[in-house]
């Protein structure tokens, strides 16, 4: 039914849900950090896996969604192309919220988001193994590569947490110059304005929910209306999914980073970003389940080409977060400008080979 309607209409709706999503998210941000600050999750495991799963309820949504309309092309694009567009995210938050003071990995510098950063190339190194498998390969729905990776990602994430309190390093790994305050500083800052408010944490729960089911009406809106605009113009699932919808799902992201910078908490901004993009192909499992079939192997060439691209942006992050490079070109860090021409010289191989 969606399809029939015409491309303007189609297009508000895809606006008007990533503008629902974009308002949302700084909400979600905020009342995250309150809930994580007053349960005691703080930057403990539960914290850290409400943080990825929150962060990344568009692309929940729109894996569900897409999985029950079988249109498996359109939710493996935005899960691998959404992988690559939020890392270019970091280019964004370098220049618009820091720009001329210092590059954003100068400041964020730490081991423990070198060991994020490798999480993140573990797990897409999965995808590429699970591209290769038979699709035949699946045992009561479940398909063994999307389990092992959801398996390796939870026990990242459990040592990444150790490493945060554990990491035998001098300042566990922090580094002169970087940021003042303990990481995770601003999650502590928003609750006590919270209180300071008056706000009750039942309030806040409230917003909280309201909001999470904002976002995933907001991302079926995306996915369908953008589905639609996809077929009228020729352009195929993956490409469209792999950049506009990935771009519209990457909004929280956004929002979220800017609120971290603002309070001066740069290792969160990255950590977001890093821990995001790890958890992204947890999905897979979840589309898995739901279709009926090993989503992985049916992944396109075009697909797995966004893996690559990913992992070598990553890279240069790393990169940058050890060597710590301080001069600026256009306002951004060396890899921020870096990884901004790959995406961009990414984007056109990505072209050329669809």
């Amino acid at each position: 039914m969606i399809e029939s309607l015409s491309i303007p209409v189609l297009v508000s709706i895809f606006v008007v849900s990533a503008v629902a999503i974009w308002f949302a998210g700084i909400k979600i941000s905020k009342t995250v950090d309150i809930l994580a600050t007053h349960f005691g999750l703080g930057e403990a495991l539960g914290g850290l896996i409400m943080l990825a799963i929150v962060t990344n309820l568009p692309e929940i949504a729109i894996t569900v969604s897409a999985a029950l309309q079988h249109n498996l092309e359109l939710a493996i694009g935005n899960i691998l192309g959404g992988i690559a567009i939020q890392t270019v995210v970091l280019v964004f938050l370098d220049v618009f919220g820091l720009g001329k003071q210092d590059p954003l990995t100068y400041r964020a510098a730490s081991l423990v988001l070198v060991l994020e950063g490798l999480m993140v190339i573990v797990v897409l190194t999965l995808v590429v193994v699970g591209n290769q498998l038979s699709p035949s390969i699946i045992y009561h729905g479940v398909s063994p590569i999307d389990l092992i990776i959801v398996l390796v990602w939870f026990t990242s994430i459990y040592m990444i947490g150790k490493a945060r309190t554990e990491l035998p390093w001098h300042k566990l790994g922090d580094l002169p110059n970087s940021q003042k305050e303990k990481r995770g500083h601003s999650m502590k800052k928003n609750y006590d304005s919270a209180i300071k408010k008056g706000t009750s944490i039942q309030k806040v729960i409230m917003i909280f929910s309201f909001c999470s089911l904002i976002t995933l009406i907001a991302g079926v809106g995306l996915e369908v209306s953008g589905d639609a605009i996809a077929k009228h113009i020729g352009m195929t699932g993956v490409l469209f999914g792999a950049t506009f919808l990935a771009a519209a799902t990457a909004l929280p992201e956004v929002s979220t980073g800017l609120a971290s910078i603002k309070l001066k908490d740069y290792q969160m901004v990255v950590s977001d970003i890093f821990g995001g993009n790890a958890f992204l192909p947890v999905l897979f499992m979840v589309a898995t389940v739901i279709s009926g079939k090993s989503v992985l192997p049916l992944a396109h060439k075009t697909d797995i080409y966004l893996t690559g691209l990913a992992i070598l942006l990553t890279i240069i992050y790393i990169i940058g977060l050890i060597f710590r490079p301080r001069k600026q070109l256009l306002w951004m860090g060396l890899d921020s400008f870096l990884v901004m021409i790959v995406y961009l010289i990414g984007l056109l191989g990505l072209f050329a080979i669809s």
